[in-house]
């Protein structure tokens, strides 16, 4: 295997198994070699889901779901396409993450209006899904092993810019909490304040009453006097 290829192969395997996520593929022009890439990798059973080689269009409809409208009006080999292509196979393995990748290896186009080199690599989660376009210029055998190192290096670009902006939206939200509660302090303080200079400002007048309070304080009260003789 080409040390570039595996190398990309290893940092991405890195990821998945640091965050304990798992991954499905879905190949059409690569015949199988991104899976088989991936799972040389000792210890691929977990993470690795499954795969699908869908290369006719016919397989890509029934087995991953694709629009048929799509594929007639776009292509096999479109963003569109590898968009569904990903999204179908994480469907189907209830994966974490999901690669797919549509191309023409070449020698010939086979009457496509797209040039020889050309490839889509669909990336796909259940939140996000996007495609990424390149065209290498090679033999057959050449364009398989730089759509795989391609594909690779999408993936690992995807799930980092992912993990950033699911980083973003997190500190996003703490900042939204201590500001919300801010602002709550600052309404408790305010209120308090408002409280406080009610409670100065308020026309109290003290009414206080006590027995025996002056010198003309009314008494009230029955004196009984018991005597032991009868008169």
């Amino acid at each position: 295997m080409d040390a570039n290829i595996q190398a990309a192969a290893t940092r991405l395997v890195r990821k998945l198994k640091s965050g304990g996520f798992s991954l499905t593929i879905a190949e059409s022009c690569t015949g199988g070699l991104l899976a088989s890439t991936l799972t040389d990798i000792t210890g691929a059973s977990a993470w690795f889901r499954q795969s699908w080689v869908t290369y006719a269009n016919e397989a890509k409809i029934e087995v991953l779901g694709v629009d048929p409208d799509d594929l007639n009006a776009r292509g096999a080999v479109s963003a569109k396409v590898a968009i569904q292509m990903a999204q179908g196979a994480l469907k189907a393995a209830k994966a974490d993450y999901a690669i797919s990748v549509t191309g023409i290896a070449g020698p010939t186009n086979e009457g496509s209006s797209k040039p020889v080199g050309t490839v889509y690599v669909g990336i796909a989660s259940r939140f996000w899904a996007e495609a990424k376009r390149t065209q290498i210029g090679g033999t057959r055998a050449e364009n398989k092993n730089g759509f795989v190192h391609f594909a690779l290096r999408t993936a690992m670009e995807c799930f980092e810019a992912a993990m950033n902006r699911e980083i973003a939206e997190g500190l996003e939200a703490e900042m939204a909490e201590l500001e919300a509660q801010r602002k709550k302090a600052e309404m408790e303080a305010e209120r308090e304040r408002r409280d406080q200079e009610a409670r100065e400002n308020a026309p109290w007048q003290d009414e206080a009453w006590s027995e025996g309070d002056g010198e003309h304080s009314d008494k009230i009260g029955l004196e009984v006097e018991w005597s032991d003789s009868e008169e």
